[in-house]
Parts: C-alpha cells; structure tokens; sequence
C-alpha cells in the first residue's frame, strides 16, 4: 500500500523539483493553459520529452519557491519570471530551440462545445446547408432569426450566419444549437504568452522574426544613430565615415576656392580651370572601343583566308 503524503511533504517536493528545473534549464516558455484538460496535457507532455519539461501548478507556490531559490543561490535573474505569472498559466523549461518548442505546443489543440457562458475566442460562422434535424427543431432557428426551409422532410439552413462573435459570451440557445449541430467551434491548447531566457523577457513575437528582418532592423537603427550624430556633431562609429567624408569635402572646398593647394585638390582645379578635360577621356574610350570592334572582323577575316586558301589549294591537287 502506497503511503499518502502530506500536503508539506508534497510542497517539498515540488519545491525541490522546481529548484532542480531553475538550475538545469536557462529557457522558459510562459503558457497559458485556460480550457485545457489533463488527457491533453499529458500528449504535450509526451510530445516534448527529451529536451523540455511541462510544470504546473499555484501560482504562489510557484513564486515563493523561485524568490526562495534566488535567496539562496544570488540568481537575481530568476525573478524576472514572477511577474509573469498570472492567471492559469504553466511553464514550459526547455534546452531545444525556441521557436520548433512553441511549434510542437501549438500542435495539441483539442476541439471543444461552445459551452454556456464561454468568452468566445472565435467567430463562429454556421454554414448554409442540410442540418439533417427534423422539423420540429426549427425553433431554435427561429429564436436566433437563422433563415432555413424544410427540404425532404429535414431543416436546411438558407444563408451562412455569423452565430457568435469573437469576444462575445456563449448563450444558451446558441450552446445548444451548435450540440445538436455536432459543431465544435472552439479549440484549446497551451498559448505561450512570454518567453524567458537567460534573465531576458520577451514576447513570442519575437521568435518569428527571421535574419531579414534582424539585418533591416539593425541597418534602420544604424541609420538613425547617424543622423542623429551628425545633427549633434557628436562623433561615433555610424557616423564617422560621414564625418571624414563631409570633413574633406570642406578641405576640398576651402582649397578650390583658396591658393592653398594638395595633390587630390590639384588635380580638381585642373579640372575646374579645362572643363574639356571631362569630354577628353569619353571619346577616347569610345575610339579604343571601336578600334577593338573593327579590329575584330580584320581579324576574322585574316583568319579566315588561310582557311580559304587550303581548301583552294586543296582543290586544285584533287583535280590535278
């Protein structure tokens, strides 16, 4: 016979468990787990052996177990996750990759009745159609203003009716419509809601972004860091190059406009004093390219002659 444990000894326990996961696990995936079953529960668990590990339970306990646990160990970053634990929310301890984890979680959604009194998560939509139920049932149509025509001896509903919207709470007419409907609107599952890691909280969202998306961040926030720098004059590394850039478009100026003079700025005052000078290298270039592309067919034909000539040679020993 299996010995009962008291309510301390199992507190103990979960204290020393919870201790354990903290220690051996840096990610943590915040969860919540509203509508969700044990049966269900248990296939998540089962889905994720091997690198992660589900944990339930009170929020408190949960709470003085880590605060107890950074007291002990100096970890400050382990308070970061109480804050987040409100509501009927679970964690998720994990060495895999976040995102593939978040993936296999959204996987184990279990349909469900839209039951009386449920905030609905969706809208809900019944399509137009046979709804296989007798006539005597056109009552609860009637009630929810929902079109339908009997055809064959069964109800059938006209047009497509927007029944529940999302957010709105679940009536009892529509609750017991959608049963006799056998419609299961609803689907639950355990939604990450935070995402811990290494003392860093941070939204799931985030996990969907891809090295695109990192690069065209980082380039837009480098970009604002050099505007701003350049309007303050105040020097860093993303504006730097803009600052020598502009520094010796200045020196440039000063020396045109002055007697002061360097090699790079010679050869601009060259330039300024001949503006021909600009057209001489286009038609240079223009002329050495058809001089290249008239040579080409001589040569073609140069080489082509000999060939000529061996056929002819060719010919006349055949007729000799």
């Amino acid at each position: 016979m299996a010995i009962k444990r008291t309510k301390a000894e199992k507190k103990q326990a979960y204290d020393r468990k919870l201790c354990q996961l903290l220690d051996e696990y840096t990610k943590v995936l915040i969860a919540v787990a509203d509508n969700v079953g044990s049966k269900q529960l248990q296939e998540i668990r089962k889905g994720l052996r091997g690198d992660s590990v589900v944990l339930m339970g009170k929020n408190t306990l949960i709470r003085r177990c880590i605060k107890v646990h950074v007291e002990k160990t100096g970890n400050k970053e382990l308070s970061e996750l109480m804050p987040l634990l409100v509501g009927n929310v679970g964690l998720i301890f994990t060495k895999g990759d976040l995102k593939e984890v978040r993936e296999e979680v959204a996987k184990y959604k279990v349909g469900a009745p839209a039951r009386v009194g449920l905030v609905a998560p969706v809208d809900v939509v019944v399509a137009p159609g046979n709804t296989g139920l007798d006539p005597s049932q056109t009552s609860f149509f009637q009630v929810l203003n929902i079109p339908t025509k009997i055809n064959k001896g069964t109800v059938e509903i006209i047009t497509p009716v927007e029944l529940i919207k999302k957010g709105d709470k679940v009536g009892s007419s529509e609750s017991a419509l959608l049963a006799k409907l056998g419609i299961r609107p609803f689907s639950y599952g355990l939604v990450v809601t935070n995402v811990y890691d290494s003392g860093s909280v941070f939204s799931p969202e985030v996990l969907d972004l891809t090295e695109e998306d990192l690069i065209g961040k980082f380039a837009s926030g480098v970009s604002m860091v050099a505007s701003l720098s350049l309007a303050l004059s105040y020097p860093t590394l993303a504006a730097a190059p803009h600052m020598f850039i502009n520094g010796y478009k200045n020196v440039l100026a000063v020396a045109v406009e002055t007697d002061y003079s360097y090699p790079h700025a010679d050869q601009i005052k060259e330039y300024l004093k001949d503006p021909s000078k600009f057209a001489v290298a286009a038609p240079v270039a223009a002329a050495d390219s058809g001089a290249v592309a008239a040579a080409t067919p001589k040569e073609e034909e140069k080489k082509e002659e000999p060939a000529d000539e061996s056929d002819d040679d060719l010919g006349f020993s055949l007729f000799d």
